[in-house]
């Protein structure tokens, strides 16, 4: 990045926050502290206005902005790879936003730059069926976390037979396991909780604010509540098992051995149930080496599978 791109940077930065310590500012740029002082003396020298504030930070003076931004080749090409891996995780509403900010994003391009941008998103798909669940509205539970409001929705748990009205304080919005959950402190139980957003109904944000008690990292709570991944397990694949088996298992990776016709995978989990279903998808493409008890299940459960083939139904 040139000292012109820096210098754009900054004051992107800082319109996206309210304060900004020169730390905070070296630390995001990976510069140092008095790089920072020098840069931002530039600016203020061709009549960028910043504020200073002592004790609390730096600040852009309100109203300013900058003119609208021009995106590089690379960077709209980006932007459409992203909405199109977008629709294997969002709902049509959500995907119907992104639609409409990439037509934007094109429309300011200059039209050679367009035209390329039309042909790269022609020339690419995803070719597996994207089958995303019904959810919430997205964009409403995004709202309420930038403008910290309450959310109400009717959420039916799992093994529920009725939907609970809950009332809460949205924290985070997480994708794992394939769905999206919103991380929030429920009024009704007093504490923090994990909430499907396929399991919403009749979500709206009420006016009523909150001012949370203190910071709170989503990811780290949802990290924290996983099942621990303490059992280690030693399995062989062949060679066209193996880059699936690396792709898919996402609860740790400890060791590969990998040889001319396959490899060998130490992977991590909770028990040896959730391992055993997966591994049963590969057939005969995966060797259990250890434990010997994981080899047990797999043969019981593919016997229990062929007897219930075979009978007529």
């Amino acid at each position: 990045m040139n000292r012109i791109e820096r210098l754009q940077g900054l004051i992107l930065y800082l319109q996206s926050r309210r304060y900004a310590t020169a730390a905070d500012m070296a630390d995001h740029f990976d510069l140092s502290v008095r790089t920072i002082y020098r840069d931002l003396k530039a600016l203020g020298e061709v009549g960028v206005p910043i504020l200073a504030e002592s004790g609390v930070g730096y600040s852009l003076m309100k109203g300013y902005s900058l003119p609208p931004v021009n995106f590089t080749k690379a960077e709209a090409f980006a932007l459409v790879t992203g909405g199109l891996l977008l629709q294997r995780h969002a709902a049509p509403d959500f995907r119907r936003h992104m639609e409409t900010a990439l037509r934007k994003i094109k429309a300011a391009l200059p039209a050679a730059e367009r035209a390329e941008t039309d042909r790269i998103e022609s020339s690419m798909a995803s070719i597996a069926q994207a089958v995303v669940p019904e959810q919430a509205d997205l964009s409403l539970i995004q709202q309420a976390l930038g403008t910290r409001r309450v959310l109400r929705f009717q959420y039916q748990g799992y093994g529920k037979t009725e939907a609970e009205t809950r009332e809460v304080e949205p924290r985070g919005l997480l994708y794992y396991l394939g769905r999206w959950h919103l991380i929030a402190w429920c009024r009704l139980r007093e504490g923090i909780r994990d909430f499907r957003t396929d399991r919403m109904r009749g979500l709206e944000i009420l006016p009523q604010g909150f001012t949370p008690a203190e910071e709170f990292d989503p990811a780290a709570y949802v990290r924290e509540h996983m099942p621990a991944a303490d059992l280690l397990v030693r399995v062989r694949f062949d060679e066209d098992a193996l880059d699936r088996a690396r792709r898919e298992w996402w609860m740790g990776l400890v060791e590969e051995r990998i040889e001319a016709d396959g490899g060998e995978l130490t992977l991590r989990t909770p028990d040896l149930e959730t391992v055993a279903s997966w591994l049963l998808s590969f057939g005969a493409s995966a060797t259990v080496l250890d434990p010997p008890r994981l080899r047990r299940m797999l043969a019981e459960r593919a016997e229990a599978a062929a007897a219930h083939h075979r009978r007529t139904p």
